[in-house]
């Protein structure tokens, strides 16, 4: 047997994964992938153990645990997670997001339809309307909420009792949580990018999941393309299953991965074709910048939120791209990945390469 081959608590979702696959569920799929249990969880240790610890002393006290916050970027386990402490905990969860509450009467519905010891999951969420995040402090703190009766001087505030809950929220961006929220969470968990070995477990375990042959070397070229992020590494295997099977014997192996990724135009470093196009539009018509973030945009015909929340934040972390106060400016790693080579500087010009990032012989 293969060390990465399923664990038995595995084969339930195994045999979902079988009937999603017939029905072309993809999504049913990808939920059907995650783990169940914290031992079946992979990477993110230190958050594993300290999760841990929160869950086995709630259980032995028989109360709900405190408030969990999770936050990182997305794709690395934080609904994954908030689903597997709901099974540790043996309690149902209830799912809903920061912008479908709008109004102190959305989140006073949910929370007062809460059973005892009920998980409810809070994704994005900074997104919540102010209202709604004052209401949520008495509520995690209290176990209470306010239910404001009539409007102006006659209004009156009536108190709802609420049975003990777990709230986990979870968020891509902490830094927009008012102190008085995070304050209120017994247990922050900060998630991190995944390295290479962990994401090659990663697709190692889905592979077995999915029924699909494949080899560590495959595995390997699969999980350096995926961004440090599982949710890509799984779309990503997926997608070489696909090609696998209909163009080849549906045995993957390195070969058969980088053929099939090339095809659907993910690079080496895990690039897809919009960070290619603001990589080549910064080169080629800004010669490597400082460049405005709405012209970039429009050379490459997306709007700037794209640009800037789906392809900059890789592109900065390869350091393939840098922000500056003058605008967006390519590196010397841009230069090299692309296979071009960057201009001479010119004084106060704006193709010139910005001293410091380019160390190769065009700098003055």
């Amino acid at each position: 047997m293969s060390p990465y081959d399923p664990e038995p608590a595995d084969r339930l979702a195994a045999d979902r994964l079988v009937q999603a696959a017939a029905d072309g569920e993809d999504q049913a799929v990808e939920a059907a992938l995650r783990p169940k249990l914290l031992d079946e969880f992979i990477g993110q240790e230190r958050v594993r153990e300290q999760l841990s610890l929160v869950l086995q002393a709630a259980r032995r006290r028989g109360s709900a645990p405190d408030h969990v916050l999770l936050s990182g970027p997305p794709g690395l386990g934080k609904t994954t997670l908030s689903m597997i402490i709901a099974a540790e905990l043996n309690a149902p969860i209830r799912i809903t997001s920061g912008p479908a509450i709008q109004h102190a009467g959305d989140l006073a519905a949910i929370l007062s339809s809460l059973t005892e010891g009920e998980v409810l999951f809070l994704d994005e969420i900074h997104r919540m309307s102010r209202p709604a995040e004052e209401m949520l402090y008495l509520a995690m703190e209290d176990f209470r909420v306010d239910v404001i009766i009539g409007k102006g001087p006659g209004a009156t505030a009536i108190p709802l009792e609420l049975p003990p809950f777990t709230l986990v929220g979870a968020t891509t961006r902490a830094g927009l949580l008012p102190p008085p929220l995070r304050d209120r969470f017994g247990f922050t968990g900060h998630m991190e990018f995944y390295a290479p070995a962990e994401l090659q477990r990663v697709v190692h375990r889905s592979a077995a999941l999915l029924d699909v042959e494949i080899d560590p070397a495959g595995a390997a070229e699969i999980a350096g393309r995926s961004r440090g992020t599982p949710r890509i590494a799984n779309r990503l295997l997926r997608r070489v299953r696909d090609f696998a099977q209909v163009r080849h014997d549906g045995v993957v192996t390195r070969e058969i991965a980088a053929r099939a990724l090339e095809v659907y135009e993910v690079d080496a470093r895990g690039l897809d074709r919009l960070d290619r196009a603001v990589l080549d539009a910064l080169l080629r018509l800004f010669g490597g910048g400082p460049v405005g973030l709405s012209t970039l945009a429009v050379a490459v015909g997306e709007e700037s939120e794209t640009v800037e929340e789906v392809a900059e934040p890789f592109l900065v972390r390869e350091g393939l791209l840098a922000r500056t106060p003058r605008g967006r400016v390519a590196t010397a790693a841009a230069w090299q990945h692309l296979g071009m080579t960057p201009p001479l500087q010119q004084p106060g010009g704006a193709g010139a390469v910005q001293p410091g990032l380019w160390h190769g012989k065009g700098q003055v």
